[in-house]
């Protein structure tokens, strides 16, 4: 047997949280295993469709802009035969989209990044391989405009690049080199009903942001 299939690293974020949708098999040598959703790309199909495809028939989401990762091909990644995998990736704000589980497959659900189990074949490198993606990507590409309110503090952006690289970030060095970009409109609001010292909320220069998301950047930090 040799095929190609698909398979979809989909991150969600949620309250400061970094997910990764995960689906439960209901039939097959994986039954009752987790795995990511993927499946075999049909032959007159095309590889962005089929990804496309297997992400709504799984679990639901539909029209999600994804990213190609890389095919992984190892001879023995699957037991039963050949089969090359092309892999993509998503970033997506989860209360947005109704997850549920489609065919082939008993659960769908959202695990946090560092609650992740034992997957299926080479399922937890993929997923490793797409984290990383995300990390570099998250330092050249603006990253939040869907994620966060549309008003928000420094901190809760910060918190979002902190989730997202797995490592605790120095605030005023944050602060000084987000604010050097111009990516954000300082807005003549606080944080309303909160019991600390309510901080200046924020908004993303739409502008700026689709410039900076074509041109890219190099934010260090």
């Amino acid at each position: 047997m040799n095929e190609i299939s698909i398979d979809c690293v989909i991150f969600g974020f949620k309250n400061g949280i970094l997910n990764v949708l995960l689906v439960k098999h209901a039939i097959g040598d994986s039954k009752g295993e987790w795995g990511l959703p993927g499946g075999l790309i049909l032959k007159k199909e095309a590889i962005d469709a089929a990804a496309q495809r297997t992400l709504k028939e799984l679990t639901g989401l539909d029209n999600i802009f994804l990213e190609q990762l890389k095919a992984f091909g190892e001879p023995n990644r699957i037991p039963l035969g050949r089969v090359i995998t092309i892999g993509y990736y998503a970033l997506i704000n989860f209360d947005d989209y109704d997850v549920k589980a489609g065919i082939t497959v008993s659960e769908a659900k959202w695990y946090k990044i560092d609650s992740i189990p034992k997957l299926i074949y080479d399922h937890n490198e993929i997923l490793d391989f797409g984290l990383k993606k995300l990390q570099t990507r998250i330092l050249s590409t603006p990253i939040g405009f869907n994620l966060l309110p549309e008003k928000f503090t420094l901190l809760q952006l910060m918190h979002l690049y902190e989730e997202i690289l797995g490592k605790e970030l120095d605030k005023s060095n944050f602060r000084r080199k987000i604010l050097k970009m111009k990516l954000l409109v300082a807005l003549d609001e606080k944080q309303q009903d909160v019991s600390h010292r309510a901080a200046n909320l924020y908004k993303f220069d739409d502008a700026i942001y689709k410039k900076l998301s074509q041109k890219g950047f190099n934010f260090e930090i």
